[in-house]
């Protein structure tokens, strides 16, 4: 018997996501799907993500060979342009003409084009494609200032990538009073707005753009109120239409404002075509977010397959992260007096903003809203969901600091029916019963069991809570193993590996592991080893074990090229060394920049140009700045007393001290510092992994600051200490640091986890509860006295120095793949995908 026919129109994620449930139910349909793009199916949310070093290819939801292995035929760059409902028929531009029994619409959504004067001017874009992107990204090359028409989840979303494009000016231009108007209010709002502030982000509200001027190009833009914004390109970004042509020519029942109309079963007006994802109209609602189109292609498998599964209206909660900014809302976040009693927390000195809804008897979370700090987000959201009854003191759910900690023990009181995994309807039982009955003890295992954690992601923690909730009620013994190769934790293994004299990563796994290793224990037995020995890191055994950038002592950049970052100690640098880093780049054609940690960084260069690089810079007296490492970035410093008439004492020399003592010392993550020479801070000592700030008696010794994705100050350690003191508060600190991290853990995040916190970190370091002070620095006076600069190693070993070039049987060539263009007159590297070769 011949199988029936199902078409599908449109490739994008909820298009790939429906065929791939159809083919897990094991039922024989031949599918063809017809896509307008060049593309396969590509991970739409994550797309500004091309500005920042991702490809095209890395954003594809599956392999090439996917829908063949599948059986499935898939068409790119072909849409269809008519449904023929009588003869149960589409026709696509090629003149292809293919007859269905099934036909699921999936064309998504358009970007909403205002009806603006000048709109059709050359530097207009939306933000919706692959191809956009790379519309925008040609264009941002040969402009300085740009804006984005929204300031929506989408407007925010392009403005990143604006950022990410170095611009000179960004602007956000929103027609209502405040941001995400759809999400947040307008003391969150305020928050946000002042964090994207700090990012040089411009914020324009209440303006209304009425026309765009220009002869050909775009040069401003015009507001209702007389006012302009002078600007070199736009990009639109200001709301999105259900794609429902096709479905309106064909005679389908289309919503007033637009929308294929569907029940809940996901069937149109015709029952013999379904329409999913953001075109579908369901009682007259579209949603825009990924989740719920899952959600809605389940649906449609399940009926064509005779089930009667429907469709629910859909809990718009979401979760994310703007420009390096946590934003979040569940349930309804506007509800307000007398309806409910709001409880907000805010603290702008950190940019944090939360607001909780609950009912008026104090029983019900009913919404939120969450700005800089979301990370209580999935247990409250399931509280809403769930209908779950609040704790005494509500207002602990936001000012708790230690919510995170707590949060197995909330996520307890779930319903095993409660929704984990929203993008894939994966519940806490089914998470529950895979690690208990089915041996899934990681969150790669539930993964390929439930499924739950491989859509967005934004469930992922909570599901790692489950998993060592239910272990651990199992009565198992839950330990933070490195990986499947030992069984041991990052701490057992340090002690280990120096009690065994280990000095390899072979000899480690030979003695300490099982199997062949991985890409997570290469690396992490790796910077265990550095920490340990101090040895070179690529000498013979430990060479093939590095990571990406550490194989080649330099960072890898966006084309395929390569970064040379020399250290500058306290950013103090004399015209001779000057001019010699300005040869250099220019000599082997290098783009420079000075960086906020007071160093010279130059980037473009090919790996087999490295070792000549350095070969320059090391006989000019230049060390490695360790910009690949995971150890001492740089220690930024003030003028200090030298030149500024505030300053208490010489911040340069002592910054200089303490980067000498520290440099090339590997640990669990990259870490930063600062010296400031007054109160005034120049240096932003507090925002580091450790920082010092003079005062009349001494020194003030913060630690456990962190300037990244989630700012947090440092916390106050030792007060009024001299220099050599506050270098033995440092060395215990670092040790103790070193050997008690998690991998890949930052100090912030690590005081963050301490039972105890500070007081407890200010015992051991400074009262010395552990007894191992003079252990800790005599450790650290022996790494001192046995470093070594990587490069100056690598340039005269001939072994290691050979390492460096792109084809072993041919070690002149450069790589062809890699790629430059010019912007503001200098080069920058051309994405892989602009490239041929």
């Amino acid at each position: 018997m011949k199988p029936k026919k199902i078409i599908v129109i449109g490739n994008g994620m909820v298009s790939y996501k429906f065929c791939e449930k159809i083919k897990s139910k094991g039922h024989s349909f031949y599918i063809q799907v017809f896509g307008e793009e060049p593309q396969r199916a590509y991970d739409r949310v994550h797309l500004s993500q091309l500005f920042s070093g991702k490809t095209a290819d890395s954003l594809s939801l599956c392999d090439e060979s996917w829908y063949a292995d599948n059986e499935i035929e898939l068409n790119l760059g072909d849409a269809i342009v008519q449904i023929d409902r009588n003869n149960k028929s589409v026709l696509a531009a090629s003149g292809r003409l293919e007859t269905y029994d099934y036909l699921v619409i999936a064309t998504g959504s358009a970007p909403f084009v205002p009806p603006i004067s000048g709109i059709e001017k050359e530097g207009v874009f939306v933000y919706r494609t692959i191809e956009d992107l790379e519309k925008i990204r040609n264009y941002a090359s040969e402009v300085k200032r740009g804006s984005v028409l929204g300031g929506g989840l989408l407007g925010l979303e392009a403005a990143k990538a604006l950022i990410d494009l170095d611009l000179v000016e960004t602007h956000v231009v929103e027609s209502a009073a405040k941001l995400m108007p759809k999400q947040i209010d307008d003391q969150g709002s305020g928050g946000l707005e002042s964090q994207l502030a700090d990012l040089d982000l411009q914020i324009h509200l209440n303006k209304l753009t009425v026309g765009i001027a220009g002869d050909k190009k775009v040069s401003a833009l015009k507001f209702d109120d007389g006012s302009s914004l002078e600007t070199d390109m736009l990009v639109i970004s200001a709301g999105i239409r259900p794609r429902d042509q096709l479905a309106k020519d064909c005679g389908l029942s289309i919503g007033d404002r637009g929308g294929i109309v569907v029940n809940e079963h996901m069937q149109s007006s015709d029952g013999n075509i379904y329409a999913i994802g953001e075109c579908a109209l369901f009682e007259d609602c579209t949603y825009g977010l990924v989740a719920p189109g899952y959600e809605m292609a389940d649906v449609a498998v399940d009926s064509i397959t005779g089930g009667q599964k429907t469709f629910k209206t859909f809990d718009m909660s979401t979760k994310l992260k703007l420009i390096g900014v946590d934003v979040a809302s569940f349930g309804d976040p506007f509800i307000s007096e007398p309806f409910a009693q709001s409880i907000v927390f805010e603290n702008r000195l950190k940019g944090i903003y939360k607001r909780i809804n609950v009912s008026n008897d104090g029983k019900k979370l009913l919404g939120g809203i969450l700005v800089g700090d979301a990370s209580a987000y999935n247990l409250l959201s399931q509280t809403v969901v769930n209908n779950i009854v609040l704790p005494p003191n509500p207002e602990d759910l936001i000012v708790d600091a230690k919510t995170e900690k707590s949060a197995p023990d909330g996520l307890a009181g779930l319903p095993d029916e409660a929704i984990i995994c929203s993008c894939e309807g994966v519940t806490k039982g089914t998470i529950c019963k895979s690690v208990s009955d089915q041996n899934c003890e990681s969150v790669d295992a539930i993964k390929k069991c439930t499924g739950a954690g491989s859509g967005c992601g934004g469930c992922v923690p909570m599901v790692k809570d489950l998993m060592l909730y239910t272990m651990k009620s199992k009565g198992k013994y839950v330990r933070n193993v490195v990986c499947e190769h030992f069984d041991l934790s990052r701490q057992e293994l340090y002690d280990l590996i120096k009690i065994h004299g280990l000095d390899s990563y072979n000899d480690v796994l030979d003695n300490l592991g099982s199997g062949d290793g991985c890409e997570i224990c290469k690396p992490l037995v790796s910077s265990l080893l550095a920490s340990i020995w101090n040895d070179m890191i690529l000498k013979k055994g430990n060479d093939a074990a590095q990571d990406s950038n550490d194989r080649f002592l330099a960072n890898i950049q966006k084309g395929g090229s390569y970064s040379v970052v020399p250290r500058i100690p306290g950013g103090e640098i004399t015209p001779e060394k000057l001019i010699v880093i300005g040869n250099v780049a220019h000599k082997y054609g290098l783009y420079t920049k000075i960086t906020g940690g007071q160093r010279i960084d130059m980037f473009g260069a090919h790996v087999k140009d490295l070792p000549f690089i350095w070969e320059e810079l090391i006989a000019a007296g230049f060390e490695s700045g360790h910009a690949y490492g995971k150890g001492l970035r740089t220690v930024k410093s003030c003028v200090g007393s030298t030149w500024c008439r505030f300053g208490l004492h010489d911040s340069v020399s002592f910054a200089i001290q303490i980067e000498e003592r520290y440099k090339g010392l590997r640990a669990p993550h990259k870490y930063k510092s600062a010296v400031s020479g007054c109160i005034r801070e120049c240096a932003e000592a507090q925002s580091k992994d450790f920082g010092i700030i003079a005062t009349e008696k001494g020194w003030n010794l913060y630690v456990c600051g962190n300037g990244g994705s989630k700012p947090q100050h440092g916390k106050l350690l030792a007060s009024d200490i001299d220099s050599d003191t506050c270098i033995r508060y440092l060395d215990r600190f670092l040790m103790f640091y070193i050997k008690t991290a998690d991998p890949l853990t930052r100090t912030a995040t690590w005081l963050n986890k301490m039972d105890g916190g500070i007081e407890y970190l200010r015992n051991v370091i400074v009262n010395d509860s552990l007894n191992m002070a003079e252990k800790w620095e005599a450790e650290m006076d022996q790494f001192v006295q046995s470093y070594r600069c990587e490069w100056k190693t690598a340039v005269e070993d001939p072994g290691i120095r050979k390492r460096f070039n792109h084809f072993v049987n041919a070690p002149e060539e450069t790589d062809p793949s890699i790629r430059f263009e010019t912007m503001r007159g200098q080069k920058r590297a051309m994405p892989w995908s602009e490239v041929t070769v």
